[in-house]
C-alpha cells in the first residue's frame, strides 16, 4: 500500500510502486516514477523525468532530478535513471542529463550516496559503487562497478573510473584512473592498486598476483608507455582483470591516464 504523508505533493502524472512511503514536505515531479517499496523521508524534492527502482531510499533534504546546472541546458526533456536499492543520504543531488551529452544521466544498482555528494549531468555511475561524504564527479564522467570515491573527492568532467578504483578522500582527479587503481592527491596522481578493495571483493590470489606484475610493468621506466601496454596485453592474454586495465586504457578518451608521481 502506498503511504503519502498528507504534507506531501504528488502531482499528477507521477507513477509510484507498490509499497512507496513519502514522507512530510516532499515534493514529487509529474514526470517521475518510483519503483516498488521506494522511501521518500521528508523534505525531499524529486522532480524531471526521473526514474528510481525499486527499493530505493532518498533521505531528507535530498534534490534529485532538477535541471542539470549546465548553461546550455535550454529546458529539454532528458532523463535521470536510478536502479534499484540505490541510497541516497541527506543532501545530495542528482541532475539529468542534456541534450548535447548523452541526453540521461545513469546510475546502476546497490549504490550507496553519502551525505552532500553530486551527480552531474550526463553520467554513468555503475553498480556498487559508493561516494562518501561531499564527493563530487562533474558532468559526462563515467564511474565503472565497485568503485569506491573518499569524502571530498572530486572528478573532473570527461574523466573515467575503472572498476574496483579508490579515489581518495579530498583527492582531484583530473584525468582516467585505471580498473583497479588508487589515487591521491591534488591533482590527484596514481599510488598503487586497490589492494583492500580486490581482496574485500573476494578476487582470487592469483588473480591479484597477475594485477600486480601487470602494474610493475605497465609503469616501467623501460621503453614507451605504448610498447608496455602491448608487453602487458600479450603476457597477460589469459587474465580477464588484466585485460580490463588493457582495454580501459586502449578505449581512450579525452582524458589522459592518471600516472604515478615521479619518484614515487
Amino acid at each position: 500500500m502506498v503511504k503519502i504523508h498528507p504534507t506531501a505533493i504528488v502531482e499528477d502524472g507521477a507513477i509510484l510502486g507498490a509499497d512507496v512511503e513519502i514522507g512530510p514536505y516532499s515534493i514529487i515531479g509529474p514526470k517521475v516514477t518510483l519503483g516498488d517499496g521506494v522511501k521518500v523521508h521528508g523534505h525531499v524534492v524529486i522532480d524531471g523525468n526521473t526514474t528510481i527502482g525499486e527499493k530505493g531510499t532518498v533521505h531528507p533534504f535530498a534534490a534529485v532530478g532538477q535541471p542539470p546546472q549546465d548553461l546550455k541546458y535550454g529546458g529539454e526533456d532528458t532523463k535521470l535513471i536510478i536502479g534499484k536499492e540505490v541510497i541516497i543520504r541527506e543532501h545530495a543531488t542528482m541532475h539529468p542529463g542534456t541534450a548535447v551529452g548523452r541526453g540521461q544521466t545513469v546510475i546502476g544498482d546497490n549504490c550507496m550516496f553519502m551525505a552532500g555528494t553530486h551527480v552531474a549531468h550526463d553520467c554513468i555511475v555503475g553498480d556498487n559503487v559508493i561516494f562518501a561524504n561531499c564527493a563530487t564527479i562533474g558532468g559526462h564522467v563515467i564511474i565503472n562497478d565497485f568503485v569506491f570515491l573518499g569524502g571530498l573527492a572530486a572528478v573532473h568532467q570527461f574523466s573515467r573510473v575503472g572498476a574496483f578504483a579508490f579515489v581518495g578522500a579530498m583527492a582531484l582527479l583530473d584525468r582516467d584512473l585505471i580498473p583497479y587503481g588508487s589515487c591521491v592527491g591534488n591533482r590527484a596522481s596514481l599510488s598503487g592498486l586497490n589492494i583492500v578493495g580486490m581482496k574485500r571483493r573476494k578476487m582470487p590470489r592469483d588473480a591479484i598476483h597477475k594485477v600486480r606484475s601487470a602494474y610493475r610493468l605497465l609503469f616501467a621506466q623501460e621503453g614507451t608507455f605504448q610498447e608496455r601496454i602491448d608487453d602487458v596485453a600479450e603476457l597477460f592474454a589469459g587474465s580477464e582483470e588484466v585485460m580490463r586495465i588493457v582495454k580501459f586504457i586502449r578505449s581512450g578518451s579525452t582524458r589522459s591516464i592518471c600516472l604515478p608521481k615521479q619518484g614515487r
